[in-house]
């Protein structure tokens, strides 16, 4: 019977890439794994096939000589693919997910590798002007560090922790199942690849003890509420030499009692009397840089807007400043003296009186609204 062409079996081109070849492997070898399908013979043969056909292809060497001569090239120069070799290795596939993941088998990630510490978190609450002008600011980060007595290992200097006897330090045991051989964490020392066997008097095996990391961070001018820094490194240690994680620090601004931020940009509400929105006038606003002048121009009406250039939030990546908007609202006394009620009661007399409702179309109205 001929045997079924490799790239056929795996669904691929002779140009495949080494990327391709290896995801449709690990495809072919979810879908008809023995563990998946017991008893059925014809996946069992499927995952065979799939098996065969990487083994060949995945090797440079083996995947030319295919290539030229087909079924004869491989038989000719090395024999079965399988012969002193097993089927391919599916951690190389899989990455540091095991059978046992996969399938139920029981197995994990090795824990004496190299492995990334996790990140930290840390809430750095400011008020307005800091956050708008930027700071230096020095906080306290609890986190793990390597106890200084046993270096992590969580043993006794003096040979409190050794290689673990069953895995030889490699954190995992290969056993035969079937035709397969499956990688298992090892179950004497959990993966660690040594056994303590004399804990450190001073972390209580732990290896790590909790410390407090005092850090400068640099704020940047105009960083907003809700926003975060990254500090490399920051986080906790990596195990077993891995790099550390980061540390992220979340930014909490208070509210300021007069402005109201949006953006870059500021706002915020400027009472006037009458008299001053119906004569004109000029007065003092606030401003992050000071008071500065502002001209309030004759028959001002309330809700109207005045913007001040360059005088809102930098830009935190450094794009210029954004603008401050000073809305004006006009303040109707509630309460007159005798005085004030006369001299308004003759300006009563003289103004026109037209309370009429406004009879402009929507339209006009939508117009004026937009500009």
């Amino acid at each position: 019977m001929d045997r079924r062409d490799y790239y056929e079996i795996l669904g691929l081109g002779r140009g495949a890439s080494d990327q391709e070849l290896k995801s449709a492997y690990r495809q072919a070898a979810l879908k008809f794994h023995p563990d998946r399908n017991p008893g059925d013979r014809a996946a069992e043969e499927k995952f065979k096939e799939a098996a065969e056909a990487y083994a060949v292809l995945s090797d440079p060497q083996r995947r030319a000589a295919y290539d030229r001569y087909g079924h004869a090239g491989v038989s000719a120069s090395a024999g079965s693919p399988f012969e002193g070799a097993g089927f391919p290795d599916l951690s190389d596939v899989f990455g540091d997910i095991f059978f046992g993941d996969l399938f139920g088998g029981g197995g994990g990630r090795r824990r004496n590798r190299p492995q990334r510490g996790e990140d930290l978190r840390y809430d750095l609450e400011l008020s307005f002007e800091d956050a708008v002008r930027g700071m230096a600011a020095e906080i306290q980060v609890p986190r793990q560090e390597a106890c200084g007595r046993c270096r992590g290992t969580g043993g006794e200097p003096d040979g409190g922790a050794s290689m673990c006897p069953r895995c030889h330090g490699k954190g995992q045991v290969i056993f035969q199942q079937g035709f397969l051989s499956v990688r298992q964490t090892c179950s004497q020392c959990g993966g660690a690849g040594k056994v303590v066997r004399k804990p450190c008097a001073k972390c209580q095996g732990q290896g790590y003890l909790r410390a407090e990391r005092k850090l400068k961070v640099n704020i940047p001018a105009g960083v907003d509420d809700g926003q975060r820094l990254r500090l490399s490194g920051e986080g906790q240690p990596g195990a077993n030499g891995g790099p550390a994680g980061d540390l992220y620090v979340f930014i909490k601004v208070e509210d300021h009692p007069i402005f109201e931020r949006r953006d870059n940009d500021l706002h915020c509400t400027i009472p006037i009397n009458v008299a001053q929105a119906v004569l004109g006038a000029e007065i003092r606003i606030p401003t992050l840089d000071g008071t500065e002048l502002l001209k309030i121009p004759e028959g001002t009406q309330s809700g109207a807007t005045f913007r001040l250039r360059n005088k809102g939030v930098p830009d935190v990546n450094g794009h210029g400043r954004g603008d401050l908007n000073v809305h004006i609202q006009v303040k109707v006394p509630s309460k007159l003296t005798r005085e004030q009620k006369k001299l308004f009661e003759g300006l009563a007399e003289l103004l026109p009186v037209d309370n009429e409702p406004d009879k402009r179309g929507i339209f006009e109205k939508v117009k004026d609204y937009f500009m």
